[in-house]
């Protein structure tokens, strides 16, 4: 499953998506990542959730991307979500490409039986229609 938190940069989003991730791991009965361009937002993440600083690893296309989650999924067979910050940059996603990688999301996240939740800077109206359908907040 994908759930989408957009809106332009500044919106909060990041804000959301850490009340969210904080508040999943409650629940959790497996293990839950948290993926960012940097290390910023390590002390606001309770300290079961895993956070990857994404910068750390040489990708340079969405495909090495999509690659690098199936890698962390191949290795965590507990993982049950995946909080992705910056979901655009940390993936190196165009416009163009975005409903590509959001459809290959959905595909792995169906296959393996993991909940990605991401965070998109881009305006909900200028998203793909498949985006659109799985954004839980538009801020």
């Amino acid at each position: 499953m994908v759930q989408i938190i957009s809106g332009n940069r500044g919106k909060g989003k990041t804000r959301y998506l850490l009340e969210k991730v904080n508040s999943a791991i409650k629940e959790a009965h497996g293990s839950i990542c948290y993926l960012d361009k940097n290390t910023k937002h390590m002390f606001e993440l309770n300290n079961k959730i895993r956070l990857i600083d994404v910068s750390s690893y040489p990708i340079h296309s969405y495909e090495g991307f999509l690659g690098f989650i199936c890698g962390i999924i191949s290795q965590d067979h507990d993982l049950e979500q995946m909080y992705l910050d910056s979901f655009l940059k940390i993936a190196h996603v165009a416009d163009e490409d975005l409903e590509k990688v959001i459809k290959d999301l959905i595909y792995i996240g169906e296959k393996f039986d993991v909940v990605f939740v991401l965070s998109i800077s881009r305006d909900n109206e200028l998203l793909p229609e498949i985006a659109k359908e799985k954004t839980i907040i538009a801020l």
